[in-house]
């Protein structure tokens, strides 16, 4: 390939990610999706926590933490750690429907036959797709965790506790393991929604998939360990145990948060699976009909 025709597919990659974000952002369903997260992730890691911290009576609360321990699950230096609690299931989900949403729309919508009528190459535009996607998860990581920092500062000064925030290290591992999950689950949708060629049925598989099957392969795995084997390395497997290796504390997880694999296999096989996702949306839209 020439210089020219190297630019000339960097250029067309340019636009097209450029028309993909513009695209997003006047989409309604976009801005639904992310700001339910947003919301689900305050609701379910404060505001449950809190009303609990502030009116049990019990010294046993929410997820069988002492009454003291959940106070310290709710300051500035645990955010990395609660962010990415709800990020392997309920989070992962809902990207999975973005991603699906995505891809799909634009088949009923026309939209992938006018974009590659322009003239960019069918691995410009799915390349596009990936990388505004990628953009609006590491956005979305970013905003969940200044958010979250700073309803813990909030919490902490009406409490009287500390504000001191997470090591440097410690926070950009939390953003990290954040972005893997939420991108992997996104990417996933992504390919859904292209092999299904619309919104509605990739998604209703993608939210099976990761609410019910992966569960139910896991108990049957818990009993035969052959499907133990498999059920190990499944995407929402490697999502949720690199949720529970950011887990300090001991007692009850948030559901979808795992300890199977450590740390370094879950990043591992999050890279294969974003990958492989990749791949075969790549090869989905380069090798099928777009009719």
């Amino acid at each position: 390939m020439t210089d020219l025709q190297t630019h000339g597919a960097f250029g067309d990659l340019v636009a097209s990610t450029r028309a993909e974000l513009l695209r997003l952002r006047k989409w309604p369903a976009f801005w639904i999706v992310l700001g339910t997260w947003i919301l689900l992730n305050l609701t379910f890691a404060y505001l449950f926590n809190y009303l609990a911290y502030t009116t049990g009576s019990s010294t046993r609360m929410s997820n069988g933490l002492p009454r003291e321990a959940l106070l310290q699950q709710m300051l500035p230096a645990a955010v990395p750690e609660v962010f990415t609690q709800g990020m392997a299931l309920f989070g992962g989900a809902l990207m999975l429907v973005l991603g699906a949403l995505a891809t799909g729309s634009g088949y009923g919508w026309g939209s992938w036959k006018t974009a590659l009528a322009q003239g960019p190459s069918r691995v410009s535009v799915i390349g596009a797709v990936v990388l505004s996607l990628a953009v609006t998860v590491v956005a979305l990581v970013l905003v969940a965790f200044v958010v979250d920092t700073g309803v813990a500062a909030l919490i902490a000064g009406t409490q009287g506790q500390s504000l001191a925030l997470p090591s440097l290290g410690r926070m950009l591992l939390g953003i990290g393991s954040g972005a893997a999950i939420l991108g992997m689950w996104t990417l996933a949708g992504a390919l859904i929604g292209t092999a299904a060629r619309g919104p509605a049925l990739a998604v209703g598989l993608g939210l099976v998939w990761v609410l019910v099957v992966e569960n139910l392969l896991r108990g049957v795995g818990a009993i035969f360990s052959p499907v133990k084997a498999i059920t190990d390395h499944l995407p929402g497997t490697a999502a949720g145990s690199l949720a529970g290796s950011m887990r300090t504390v001991s007692g009850p997880a948030t559901p979808g948060v795992l300890n199977v694999l450590s740390r370094g296999e879950s990043l591992l096989f999050l890279a294969g699976y974003v990958i492989l996702f990749v791949a075969g949306t790549v090869w989905l839209i380069r090798r099928r009909d777009m009719v």
